[in-house]
């Protein structure tokens, strides 16, 4: 019955580690060299993979995360920049297999900017160059993540379809774009009006919902399924077959039109829809760049909900001539970024790896690692789960690291960067840092097990955070069971379970230090009362790792019995919405272990009935809260509680589904920025009460 319930008891048994950010450019020249040299190494092999291969070694985050320490080393040591660094190039090498096409005006990349201060620093520099006096407008797409291409039409008639390449020279894969539903063969329009030669410039897709359909059916085959929608479009495209490109689902986004005649890039992109093409439909103009920010922040709000992936937002100066004569600075356009939203993985460097006791006397070893922003968050450290996650990815102290998000919640790492290891890494000792860490506990790793545990499960210390989560309000609020009455029952060894508590009686009780008869027969009362409690608040009181009270609402939501719970598959948990794979194994492993299985037997013997709390029919159910800052006339989870009694749903930040935000004295500022951005109503706290029925 004892086991850890959420990310943030790790956090709570962690002193804070704060090292410098890796970024920080703290390196002599002679390590900037070295260190210079091997993330070329690293970045060119990937680009290598990822543009001629159709491979991916790693995540296109995460090689963005390396290349923007790649730049900031060179600005910071620019005498050590070559020609051949992937900063000073487009990658991509044309295979023979396929006619090669030299373009006609290059096909190249944008500057990548990671922040609001990048994007202000952009404009400020270009507005330099430009007469005194002139103001820029600004033109926003959406980046598409697919395969960059340039359509080619004589007469209106598509001629022919190259791929990016290098930039300078790509290939001919006409054959398999006019296999391409959405692609023109014969432009749109008046042909007098239509210029003798056109270009249209794009990206190859695969839309989510097609992808996964593909990869369905390739699962129903027991064949092999495909890592991600870029490749699969890249993959079906560069085939000699046009059958295959045929078969898949591709589609061409289009987003430039490459002429000279057109005064604006809106209206370049008003004209690409005129002639039939299929675009984003995300295109904006803005007069100021704050509007522009803006933007970038609507975006990241809904770029998860679009039908194809994104990895960023174009912003061009309106302006065509202005764009023109910006001119080119290096390999990329002045007039021209390409903003990249906060990876969903990242690289950072473990600076140490220390080892976390939870409820269930598990040592959990920890990394700890220079703050690296991924998903939206800061993060500075990531569970190893146990001694041989650490083997299998052969982890030191000191290696830079490749970081992702478990279901967008939960830290982890993904890969080690073995190229990047430095001499003065450090391999981890894990026995000697138990003894080092935890000179107090004796640990033992039980034959055919992964995990040290503190030697004897139910250890006094384990039980009691066990029994005190179990009691607290967010779980059973067992009345007179807070911390030193539990330390009293399970020093007194009348606890030693969590089914113990219901073998209590009056006697038993009031014969320990500061009780009497009354007392202990008030606690008796407020036990029994527990043994009938909402499934929901059951769930929550186990502490299964991972679930917290919302999450356990949607489980009783879906199972509606702890029978049903008990028994759930992992494609079961996985048809929650709001329940990712972590969590899914994390609830499997907990109702896998006997020892959990056998005190939930002994508690339903002993009376414990949770029951299904069926909220559909209740005013606020389908609804959505956020609370912050404090209320005069109740605490945040009373508030909370009696939201969720009406049915709603509460969370902890405001999204676009969010119904309103209830605010008290002292609201978070962000929470209320973000409901303003995003039109989401705000409640005081005489409205709250209304809508409760105060």
């Amino acid at each position: 019955m004892n086991n850890t319930n959420r990310s943030e008891v790790h956090e709570e048994n962690q002193t804070e580690h704060r090292a410098p950010a890796l970024h920080k450019t703290h390196l002599n020249k002679t390590e900037a060299k070295e260190r210079i040299e091997k993330l070329r190494e690293l970045i060119n092999d990937y680009r290598y993979h990822y543009h001629v291969l159709d491979q991916s070694i790693m995540s296109e985050s995460a090689a963005d995360s390396l290349k923007h320490e790649l730049t900031l080393l060179e600005e910071a040591f620019p005498e050590l920049i070559t020609p051949d660094s992937p900063t000073q190039r487009v990658a991509g090498k044309p295979l023979d297999k396929f006619q090669k096409v030299t373009h006609q005006s290059r096909m190249i990349s944008l500057a990548d900017v990671f922040s609001e201060s990048e994007v202000r620093d952009w404009v400020a520099r270009n507005y330099k160059l430009v007469s005194p006096g002139t103001k820029f407008t600004y033109f926003t797409d959406i980046k598409m993540d697919g395969l960059a291409m340039s359509l080619h039409y004589r007469h209106g008639i598509l001629e022919q379809a190259v791929t990016r390449g290098d930039g300078l020279v790509g290939e001919d894969v006409t054959m398999n774009v006019r296999t391409i539903a959405n692609v023109p063969l014969k432009l749109k329009g008046d042909p007098k009006e239509i210029p003798e030669e056109v270009e249209v410039r794009g990206e190859v897709i695969i839309f989510k919902d097609d992808f996964a359909k593909i990869n369905q059916r390739q699962i129903e085959k027991k064949e092999k399924t495909f890592a991600n929608p870029r490749n699969l479009a890249a993959g079906s495209i560069r085939q000699l077959d046009p059958k295959v490109a045929a078969s898949r689902p591709l589609r061409f986004m289009a987003y430039d039109l490459v002429t000279p005649n057109l005064a604006t890039n809106q209206l370049a992109y008003q004209t690409i829809r005129k002639f039939g093409f299929q675009t984003s439909m995300q295109d904006r103009t803005f007069d100021s760049l704050d509007q522009v920010i803006a933007e970038i922040h609507h975006l990241g709000e809904i770029r998860a909900s679009l039908p194809f992936g994104t990895d960023g937002m174009v912003i061009k100066i309106n302006d065509r001539k202005i764009y023109q004569d910006l001119g080119i600075i290096g390999k990329t356009p002045r007039a021209a970024v390409a903003y990249k939203y906060p990876a969903e993985e990242a690289t950072t460097k473990v600076r140490d790896i220390v080892i976390s006791i939870g409820r269930t006397g598990a040592a959990t070893p920890v990394a700890i690692f220079d703050p690296v922003e991924v998903a939206g968050s800061i993060v500075r450290h990531a569970t190893l789960h146990n001694a041989d996650e650490i083997d299998r990815l052969g982890l030191r102290i000191g290696d830079t690291v490749i970081i992702y998000k478990a279901g967008d919640i939960i830290p982890q790492i993904k890969e080690v960067l073995t190229t990047l290891r430095s001499e003065d890494s450090v391999e981890f000792n894990y026995e000697e840092a138990l003894k080092s860490q935890y000179p107090e506990l004796e640990f033992e790793r039980p034959a055919g097990e992964v995990v040290y545990r503190v030697k004897g499960l139910d250890s006094n210390l384990i039980l009691k955070r066990s029994i005190e989560y179990y009691a607290s309000k967010p779980a059973l609020n067992i009345e007179g069971l807070g911390e030193k009455n539990v330390n009293l029952l399970v020093d007194s060894k009348l606890v030693n379970n969590l089914s113990d508590l219901y073998r209590l009686d009056v006697t038993q009780i009031a014969k320990l230090d500061r009780f009497g008869e009354l007392s202990a027969k008030k606690l008796i009362d407020a036990i029994e009362k527990s043994k009938s409690m909402p499934l929901s608040k059951f769930i929550t009181a186990l502490g299964i790792r991972h679930v917290g009270v919302q999450t356990s609402i949607s489980l009783a939501n879906y199972f509606k019995t702890l029978d049903a719970l008990v028994d759930a598959t992992a494609d079961d948990l996985l048809s929650i919405p709001d329940i990712g794979q972590v969590v899914a194994e994390s609830i499997l492993a907990y109702f896998a272990d006997e020892d959990n299985l056998a005190q939930l037997k002994m508690m339903q013997e002993l009376g414990v009935k949770p029951y299904f709390e069926d909220k559909s029919g209740q005013p606020l159910a389908g609804k959505s809260y956020v609370v912050s800052g404090t209320l005069s006339s109740m605490g945040r989870e009373e508030a909370e509680e009696k939201l969720r009694a009406l049915g709603a749903t509460v969370t902890g930040s405001v999204t676009k589904t969010t119904t309103a935000l209830i605010v008290g004295e002292k609201p978070g500022a962000s929470k209320t920025t973000k409901a303003e951005k995003l039109g989401i109503p705000v409640l005081q706290e005489e409205g709250f009460l209304e809508l409760i029925g105060n």
